[in-house]
């Protein structure tokens, strides 16, 4: 039992407070709060070797499965999915008779997921989402399911940009049940299948995260919330665009997300050559017009220069016909003049 502190109050550390470990002897001195959830609550502190994320739980079940979670995480090749694991222990807490368990990771300095693309551009919607399919294709290919996958668990860090994880508390075994979901990015919220951990679960939320990229603010589910989710991307031009994609994710039809990656590699692409064939089309229409017009404009400067010779030619013609006029008009003179002689 816990000595005048409420279990709420337990994980609530103000700046300043140095956690020491019971059993590693590690110090962290806390700077502030980086985000609460439903299982703890995560903050920036300060250790020996710089900055790390350290959370703090009421439930050590939650600890321990989460530190599982990042040790597993460091070992799955070429991944850079979640934070790195650095310490687990115990901090005994003045007042708090119970020991309070703690986990502290790599903290990663970043920008927000929709922050980032809400000033990079929307281009750089594809680009993350097509890193995030190859690190969970691992993930997957390790028999995990992230779970809780959204933008606000999302952080774009490094140059050039690569998107990490922060939070990793949704990560449940395949065939087992999601542990921890937001409703918006739950395909059993919409209607679009069970909470089953499986690789089809985390997919259905990469095409969530991608219409939430059209929609910060979100919407209401309707009676039909598939159709709904249909009807928004056939009426959306930056979704349009990958439309065959999101539909297949939204219905469950993808298993792997090596299969949904490179389907979206080519619609990405296509959207590309489309976009750069368009402007194109648009010069080569106006040159069109301009040969048209060039053509037009040495067709009446022939036709006047066709013109001046037969002008030229009618001059000749009359001034022919009078000298012969002026030639007999002589030789008959000269013929009567003879007669009268």
């Amino acid at each position: 039992m816990m000595n005048n502190t409420t279990k709420s109050q337990v994980c609530k550390v103000p700046p300043g407070t140095v956690i020491t470990g019971k059993w590693h002897k590690n110090s962290y001195r806390i700077v502030r709060p980086l985000g609460q959830g439903a299982n703890g609550i995560v903050y920036l502190a300060e250790s020996i070797n710089g900055p790390v994320a350290l959370k703090i739980s009421e439930n050590g079940v939650t600890i321990t499965s989460e530190v599982n979670v990042l040790k597993h995480f460091s070992k799955v090749q070429g991944s850079a999915l979640g934070p790195s694991f650095i310490d687990v222990d115990d901090w005994i807490r003045p007042g708090v008779s119970s020991p309070i368990s703690f986990y502290v990771m790599e903290y990663i300095r970043g920008e927000s997921f929709l922050s980032f693309i809400e000033k990079r551009g929307k281009e750089w919607t594809g680009i993350l989402c097509l890193q995030l399919l190859s690190d969970l294709d691992r993930l997957h290919q390790e028999g995990w399911v992230f779970g809780d996958l959204k933008p606000d668990n999302l952080l774009v860090s490094g140059n050039p940009p690569k998107i990490r994880c922060i939070d990793v508390g949704g990560t449940t075994v395949q065939g087992r049940a999601i542990k921890e979901f937001t409703e918006f990015f739950d395909r059993g919220y919409w209607g679009a299948g069970s909470r089953k951990a499986e690789p089809s679960y985390d997919l259905f939320a990469v095409a969530m995260i991608i219409i939430n990229v059209a929609y910060p603010s979100r919407f209401t589910r309707n009676d039909q919330p598939v159709k709904q989710l249909k009807s928004i991307i056939a009426n959306t031009d930056s979704l349009r665009r990958i439309d065959t994609v999101l539909y297949q994710a939204i219905d469950g039809k993808y298993q792997r997300a090596a299969d949904m990656r490179k389907d979206l590699v080519m619609k990405l692409s296509q959207a590309k050559k489309d976009q750069s064939v368009a402007p194109k089309k648009r010069a080569t229409r106006g040159a069109q017009n301009q040969t048209r017009t060039s053509k037009k404009s040495r067709t009446y400067t022939n036709v006047s220069r066709n013109r001046q010779p037969k002008r030229a030619k009618q001059k000749g013609g009359v001034l022919e016909t009078v000298l012969l006029l002026l030639f007999v008009s002589l030789g008959y003179l000269l013929y009567l003049y003879g007669q009268i002689l």
